[in-house]
């Protein structure tokens, strides 16, 4: 592994996102899920980089923050599509060249915008990212963004020792598994779905924010909006969908996009629950155009549709009903529900 310098590095950053980039296969397909057959006629497939990583730097950097990204990328075809997509985008992105290649994923999205991804990590469970590779952005960043790639676990000790404020997307985890628990129980912010817990969404945030040093949980529920619970809550409170500023066409990204409003909200001292309202508006922004993290939201997009809103439900059941809850992964409070399949978030 070699690191390719191709500039000096930002003075600071707002927002250090670490892992998570890769190559989306967009396939379009009349419904989800697709009934079994040998084979389907379809639209022009589409191919392009997204994941999780790609979307919180572009969607960060899209919101006037200065953002960082390091991560490990092949030397193949995927990664030259991923290093063209951030070229001048302003994400200072600053790879490890990995033999094992880029991640991969295969979107399947319905006409109604659903979907449904199969993803390829590709990274070995000892894939280690060297501290001389991380630690002079990580020394330079207000906030950090962890991608639940397993190397990341390893800058958990850095990031305490440095003071720096961190945040993770567990996606559709559903409280049970380890691989996510450590993500869950060391960041200062953490994003899931209602997706992988269903009915005991309510607990399972109860106990990220109890048992870890999360100041707050946010669980994304599809078109049925999303939940807040913070150290000053004793159930989770529903927060309200966005409108969005056009039809909904593709649900790929949306959930980046939330996490990327929140951050700009935070970043710049508003509360909390105004966090949510912003992830809000950028999530249903980016579910009006086709593909991953292909229409990102500026700081003018979010304050035009930010308009004066009653507090967020405080009697909202500390469990998400089933119409709250679809299939989905980390997607918004407008769009359509997922039905992702990826551990990782493609």
């Amino acid at each position: 592994m070699t690191f390719q310098q191709v500039s000096e590095p930002y003075d600071a950053y707002d927002v250090l996102v670490v892992g998570g980039s890769g190559v989306d296969t967009v396939v379009s397909v009349a419904a989800l899920p697709v009934p079994l057959a040998d084979s389907y006629a379809v639209p022009p497939l589409h191919e392009g980089a997204g994941h999780t990583g790609t979307g919180v730097a572009l969607g960060c950097a899209a919101l006037g923050l200065t953002t960082g990204f390091v991560d490990f990328l092949g030397d193949d075809h995927p990664g030259r599509l991923v290093r063209e997509r951030l070229a001048g985008t302003g994400v200072d992105f600053r790879p490890l060249l990995s033999p094992h290649g880029t991640r991969r994923a295969v979107n399947l999205v319905a006409s109604d915008g659903r979907r449904m991804s199969f993803y390829d990590g590709r990274d070995p469970v000892e894939l280690r990212m060297p501290p001389e590779h991380y630690l002079p952005p990580l020394r330079r960043a207000r906030h950090v963004h962890l991608s639940i790639m397993h190397f990341a676990r390893f800058l958990y000790d850095d990031i305490e020792a440095l003071g720096i404020p961190v945040s993770t997307d567990l996606h559709d985890w559903d409280g049970l598994t380890d691989h996510h628990r450590e993500f869950a129980l060391r960041s200062d912010l953490v994003f899931l779905s209602t997706a992988g817990a269903g009915e005991r969404i309510g607990s399972v945030m109860r106990e990220i924010l109890h048992e870890g040093r999360a100041e707050a949980v946010i669980a994304t529920a599809g078109a049925g909006g999303a939940y807040l619970l913070t150290t000053d809550d004793r159930t989770p409170r529903l927060v309200p969908p966005a409108v969005p500023p056009g039809p909904v066409v593709d649900s790929n990204g949306a959930g980046d996009a939330f996490t990327c409003g929140f951050l700009y909200g935070r970043l710049a001292g508003r509360d909390l629950d105004e966090c949510a309202r912003l992830g809000a508006i950028a999530g249903a922004y980016a579910c009006t155009s086709p593909g991953t993290h292909t229409r990102l939201a500026g700081p003018e997009d979010l304050h035009s549709a930010l308009t004066p809103a009653a507090p967020l439900n405080s009697t909202a059941p500390a469990t998400a009903p089933p119409s709250t809850a679809p299939p989905g992964d980390g997607q918004p409070l407008a769009g359509p529900p997922d039905a992702r399949v990826s551990p990782a978030g493609a």
